[in-house]
């Protein structure tokens, strides 16, 4: 009776968050809890066989179509996989051993080959081509019955509109090709910046937004979004022939025009697949896109046909995630941090809790507006996600934890207020009407605002200053060593070496690289400043239009607004920035000081000896980093790009190229060594 009534609440929980994930687009806990109280179902199921009954979450997939959208059935249903539940390289052992079990392999048997491919966080699609053309996209739905989103989907430029036909039989074929629509990182942060600056509620998180945009009924909103999409797999195929292997069907896919994930890997045996998942883990936050774990498949197609389907799930797949990034904790106090423009951003300290990989103290609450909005307070018991940013986010509160007075029940803690005085220098905090964010007046003559400004002109998209780091530039502010970004290239070996933990062999180091940033581009420069709303993108725009600074620093708002993809905001404050006499005089100090770029003249004109010319850089390069040669390529009026394709002039390969190489090879691209470079630079 006990068992019953657990299984019952059990199924009405998952009932409930099924429709907030799959329909609402509202999840109201995290995968990881709800992942915990379905593999507790599955158990109890498994336990007592009588309790399944045809309803229960665990004989399909949640959700239902939403009615505002017709409804397609799919042919092949849209099943999920089962998740391992070791989030530990051991669930790849324990998978494998499953999988070896259900084909009754000897003990001694060769290990098997699989797919290993990344788990992305975003929306299941489901696309049908007949005739080579794209005739329908579907949403999974409840994995029966999915929503007719093809209006939504064909704004999405990574999604062929009509197929690379193999051979003259395709034209005669059905072809439905299954995958993920999600949002790229830069993408939902530019999206965010866009809604701070119309001073609208932020977005929450990349798969929700791209969910959110597939659903719209005016598909021009969804195009107004920058969605992505990756294929993984197949649903009704008729008149084609489907490769005999996982690995292969994604390579033919790619060759139709699809975008497949490059970090795929075969892999023989459980070693290899723990490997795979360690490896991803390690770089996950430094990919383009978020993911929440990795996918096991058999590559075989023949072998998955013999292992077939166990209730929901494929036996021959699994997915493999990644600890749990969200938890509870309890905000201490809540902190104000000065950016480099000089936004005051309140940041949450943090009772410590282990999540995501790492132990977490500090969480962002991005503004005043939502902090207020998420009510959060000290005291407050908060869920917490960390995906790779710095600084952590608080997702909600849970006020029914909230502390309380003994005396009358009132809250201890009142409701958080942004400062009037900033505290890193006492300027008046000021907030515009059409901002959401306040910002200290104080400019670079806050200790905060100078220290993040010396920071960005240094990185690696900027000047690229090896070994000026946090710590050293503390410490030339504290003492007033800088006072702009200027005075690094006035200082001397006795000035660095003076600092704490440097010594002369390390001060003469640091001095080589600020030397060596002398020889730059426009673009970087440009970027190095730290104009607001000026990105690596807009700044390589402004270089190309207007050739060199002095145009930049003159132009009007009306002559900005010509250049691509800079719109009022962008030039009006590209023009306040130069109108601030300070800001001109850094720039000529800089350029008396030995800064220098090429004249775009006869560089990014038709003489360009790389104008036109698109790069894809793969593997490591005798003596020059990746960032060395996409600024020398840049300079020379080349394009460098991430992924390679049929319009990839060259491939720079170095030593451990990776799978860029293969794919050069396939589509006839010219690969080159870092010697053939710099040959090309010369004009050779």
């Amino acid at each position: 009776m006990q068992a019953h009534a657990r299984a019952q609440a059990l199924r009405a929980a998952l009932a409930e968050h099924n429709h907030r994930y799959y329909v609402l687009d509202e999840p109201s806990i995290s995968d990881a809890q709800y992942d915990a109280i379905f593999n507790e179902l599955v158990e109890l199921e498994t336990a007592h066989p009588d309790l399944r009954t045809l309803d229960s979450p665990t004989q399909r997939v949640g959700g239902a179509a939403l009615c505002v959208f017709a409804s397609v059935a799919h042919q092949v249903p849209m099943l999920s996989i089962r998740t391992e539940t070791d989030t530990t390289a051991a669930g790849a052992t324990a998978f494998d051993e499953r999988v070896r079990n259900a084909l009754a392999l000897p003990a001694d048997a060769p290990a098997l080959e699989y797919l290993a491919e990344l788990k992305f966080d975003g929306l299941a699609i489901s696309l049908r081509y007949e005739k080579g053309v794209l005739v329908r996209a579907a949403t999974r739905g409840d994995g029966q019955t999915g929503e007719d989103v093809t209006q939504n989907v064909r704004t999405i430029r990574q999604i062929p509109l009509k197929l690379n036909a193999l051979d003259p039989q395709f034209s005669d074929s059905i072809i439905e090709v299954r995958g993920e629509i999600y949002m790229r990182r830069d993408d939902f942060s530019a999206l965010n910046e866009a809604q701070d600056l119309a001073g609208e509620e932020r977005y929450v998180n990349p798969r929700n937004t791209a969910a959110g945009a597939i659903r719209q009924l005016d598909s021009s909103l969804t195009a107004k979004r920058r969605l992505s999409f990756f294929t993984y797999g197949l649903g009704e195929v008729v008149g084609w022939q489907i490769p005999a292997t996982q690995a292969q069907m994604l390579d033919a896919l790619s060759k139709l025009g699809f975008p497949v994930e490059s970090s795929r890997s075969v892999c023989i045996g459980a070693n290899a697949l723990a490997a795979f998942y360690n490896a991803v883990a390690q770089r996950r936050n430094l990919l383009p896109f978020e993911i929440d774990g990795v996918v096991y498949k058999l590559n075989s197609r023949a072998l998955q046909n013999e292992l077939g389907f166990v209730s929901r799930e494929p036996r021959w797949a699994v997915a493999h995630k990644f600890p749990p990034e969200e938890a509870l904790s309890i905000v201490e106090t809540i902190d104000v941090q000065v950016g480099r423009t000089g936004a005051i951003t309140p940041v949450a300290r943090l009772r410590p809790v282990f999540v995501g990989g790492a132990t977490v103290t500090n969480a962002t609450l991005h503004n005043e507006d939502e902090l207020a909005r998420k009510d959060v307070r000290v005291g407050d018991t908060v869920i917490i996600r960390r995906a790779g940013d710095v600084i952590p986010e608080v997702v909600r509160s849970l006020p029914e934890f909230r502390p309380l007075s003994e005396t009358d029940g009132t809250p201890l803690h009142q409701a958080w207020r942004v400062p009037a005085q900033c505290p890193e220098c006492g300027a008046a905090v000021l907030r515009a009407e059409t901002e959401a964010v306040a910002r200290c007046s104080g400019g670079v003559s806050c200790p905060a605002q100078l220290r993040g400004a010396l920071l960005h002109f240094a990185s690696r998209r900027a000047m690229d200053i090896e070994g000026l780091g946090d710590k050293i530039v503390e410490q030339m502010v504290a003492n007033k060593m800088v006072r702009s970004p200027a005075d690094l290239y006035a200082l001397g070996v006795s000035n660095i070496a003076a600092l704490d933990r440097m010594a002369e062999k390390s001060a003469t180091n640091l001095l080589d690289a600020i030397e060596k940033s002398k020889d730059t581009t426009l673009a970087r420069f440009i970027f190095s400043l730290g104009i607001r709303h000026v990105g690596e993108t807009t700044a390589k725009d402004l270089a190309k239009h207007f050739g060199d600074i002095d145009a930049l620093m003159d132009a009007p708002g009306d002559a900005l607004s010509q250049v691509h993809d800079v719109g009022p905001v962008v030039a009006a404050s590209i023009v306040a920035f130069f109108a601030q006499p300070n800001n001109k005089e850094v720039v000529e100090l800089l350029r008396a000081r030995g800064v220098r770029w090429f004249v775009q003249v006869g560089m990014q004109g038709a003489t360009a000896p790389l104008t036109g010319k698109t790069f894809v850089l793969t593997g490591t390069l005798p003596s020059l980093s990746r960032d060395e040669a996409q600024r020398l390529i840049e300079a020379a009026g080349g394009k460098v790009t991430t992924s390679v394709s049929k319009k990839t002039h060259f491939v720079l390969a170095g030593d451990e190229a990776g799978s860029k190489l293969t794919k050069a090879a396939e589509l006839g691209v010219t690969v080159i060594d870092e010697a053939a470079l710099h040959a090309l630079l010369e004009g050779k």
